[in-house]
């Protein structure tokens, strides 16, 4: 029965009065149509205003994705497009743009139906569905898919109906194989072109055997299960742990790492997708390992084996950082329901979903490597981005085909305390204030986009307090800039008023210097007269100088009391200095 859990629509946004122009990663990609609903008929293909400006295009609530392709031989099941795969590096949810002047460009939306389904994106490509997202059909080897909303904490039931399973033929089924389904619980890390319980990223159940299946160990575990059985499956995670706040690389703080783009004419978020880390991949390697090593006898007819001693073990230096240990989540368990009937315990303490603590010298490497100027990048985000959880994961082999419940009305409903069951208290009677412990998988869906719309609207405070920043940042530098370029300008006018003052300096002295003045081996040798004095005391007068002048052949200058040589006078012809000093005693 589907379930008619809905989510509410996300919080108004209010814009923010000077937006700033977010960077995002654009991709152009080829017109194609979509449809928004998935059932009735399909409108006309919309025309996008702009696939440069994703800001020009109209404000949705619900994704125009995907478009439904019958299958010709089973038109039940459909093809989808017009969406992202989840698959290699990145994965893909729905984006709305925002209203003008908000500071984050695109938000989280739903896509329909808002409920309770598996995903779009998030599942192998050969993995088909009904149009409620509901029904899954296969038609390759092992695919898998996950729902739309992770389980993060408490006690969750669904059940899965198998349509076609147990080793059933199908009509396409190829060779001695027929259809085969396993069910369980995976984290994102899980593979989805592989089984669940694969690796240690996910924990399965087997039709075939019966046996659970983690880390490709299958052991025994239930009885198998075949088509027309359901399979009820329960999960229980202890409260989820909060970030210490004075801890910036705890894994458990909340931080998200996506980028708005345009993928075959859909708004969409790109993110990349969290990778397996080293220290899984070591531990299945020593699984496989242990599990292909067996003890071999040596011969007892040559003698060459017995008589050489055993070689020591090789010692393996650790050259790389040191493995990190896998943290488990206590108190967590996995169950599943056969028609009805508990199966017991299949897994405990299961490994947490978080990240493990990255290394600070890779986390600075990866930082500078981060962004080119003006684009955005995509980085490995060490936290948790929301998403992190445990989804139920369904993975079929042929045309196997099941159809999942989410509830509330099951066709086998679990007793009100499942734990007491698994604790092997047997009791069917209920009392009277006793009250469910669990809940529905259906009411996850809504709870999930809560926790969405929470953070989209956290990033839009936090978006509003780096706007505030930064134009305070930029009014700084403003005016710093207005300071250095009057600063500028004073020191270019002193240079000028300096460099002007230095012309005028050069100019006085190139005047000066330009008046021609008697050289001193020109000037006659007679004492000027003291101006004070009066002509009456003149040499030139009294008729000294002049007389002298006339007998060595010199004239006298009328600009001055100077007597100016016009022609050298002969070194012979000198008046002897006594003479000349007598001759001024007896002028005086």
């Amino acid at each position: 029965m589907l379930a008619e859990a809905g989510s509410s629509p996300p919080p108004d946004v209010q814009p923010v009065p000077q937006p700033s122009a977010s960077s995002s990663k654009k991709r152009k990609r080829g017109t194609a149509a979509a449809s928004p609903a998935p059932e009735g008929s399909t409108p006309a293909p919309e025309i996008l205003a702009s696939r440069a400006d994703l800001t020009s295009r109209k404000i949705l609530t619900i994704s125009r994705g995907p478009t439904f392709t019958p299958l010709g031989d089973d038109p039940e099941y459909f093809k989808t497009e017009m969406h992202g795969w989840n698959r290699g590096l990145h994965r893909y949810a729905p984006a709305g743009i925002n209203p003008p002047g908000c500071s984050q460009l695109c938000r989280t939306i739903e896509s329909n139906p808002t409920s309770y389904r598996v995903s779009w994106e998030d599942r192998s490509p050969f993995i088909h569905t009904t149009k409620d997202g509901l029904g899954l059909l296969g038609t390759k080897g092992f695919r898998s898919a996950r729902c739309n909303a992770p389980v993060r904490e408490g006690k969750w039931y669904l059940e899965v109906k198998i349509v076609r399973g147990g080793g059933d033929r199908g009509p396409r089924d190829v060779g001695s194989e027929g259809s085969h389904v396993r069910l369980g619980w995976g984290r994102r890390e899980a593979p989805l072109n592989g089984p669940v319980g694969l690796d240690g990223y996910s924990y399965g159940y087997r039709d075939k055997s019966g046996d659970k299946v983690t880390l490709s160990r299958p052991r025994p575990y239930g009885r198998p299960f075949a088509s027309g059985d359901v399979i009820g499956m329960y999960i229980s995670l202890p409260p989820r742990r909060q970030a210490d706040m004075k801890d910036p690389s705890d894994p458990a703080r909340i931080k998200r790492e996506r980028i708005p783009i345009d993928l075959r004419g859909q708004e969409v978020f790109e993110i990349l997708e969290y990778p397996q880390n080293k220290e899984m991949e070591a531990l299945m390697q020593f699984i496989k390992k242990s599990s292909n090593t067996t003890s071999v006898p040596s011969s007892a007819t040559k003698k060459s084996a017995l008589s050489k001693p055993e070689r020591p073990a090789p010692v393996v230096r650790q050259t790389g950082p040191t493995l990190r240990p896998l943290p488990t989540l206590p108190d967590s368990c996995i169950a599943f329901f056969v028609n009805g009937e508990c199966q017991g315990i299949a897994y405990e303490n299961l490994y947490d979903y978080l990240q493990l603590r990255a290394h600070d010298t890779s986390r600075k490497v990866k930082e500078k490597k981060r962004t080119r100027e003006g684009v955005k990048e995509h980085v490995n985000n060490p936290f948790d981005d929301g998403s992190l959880g445990y989804y139920p994961f369904i993975s079929l082999f042929n045309s196997a085909c099941v159809r999942i419940n989410p509830g509330p009305d099951f066709d086998f409903p679990p007793p009100l305390d499942i734990d007491s069951v698994l604790r092997g208290n047997n009791r069917m009677e209920v009392e009277e204030d006793e009250t469910r412990n669990w809940q529905p998988i259906c009411e996850r869906y809504p709870e999930y986009m809560q926790e969405q719309w929470a953070l989209d609207a956290l990033e839009e405070e936090e978006g509003k307090v780096e706007v505030a920043k930064l134009a305070e940042l930029h009014k700084v530098e403003a005016e710093k800039k207005a300071q250095r370029q009057k600063k500028r300008q004073e020191t270019e006018a002193r240079k000028a008023a300096k460099k002007a003052h230095l012309l005028a300096t050069e100019d006085d002295r190139f005047h000066v210097g330009s008046i021609s003045q008697p050289s001193p081996l020109r000037q006659s040798t007679v004492t000027p007269y003291l101006m004070d004095e009066g002509p009456e005391y003149s040499p030139i007068a009294n008729g000294l100088v002049s007389e002298q002048n006339s007998e060595y052949g010199g004239e006298t200058d009328p600009a001055g009391p100077y007597t100016r040589q016009s022609s050298p006078i002969p070194p012979d012809d000198l008046m002897p200095v006594d003479s000349v000093d007598s001759l001024i005693a007896d002028t005086v």
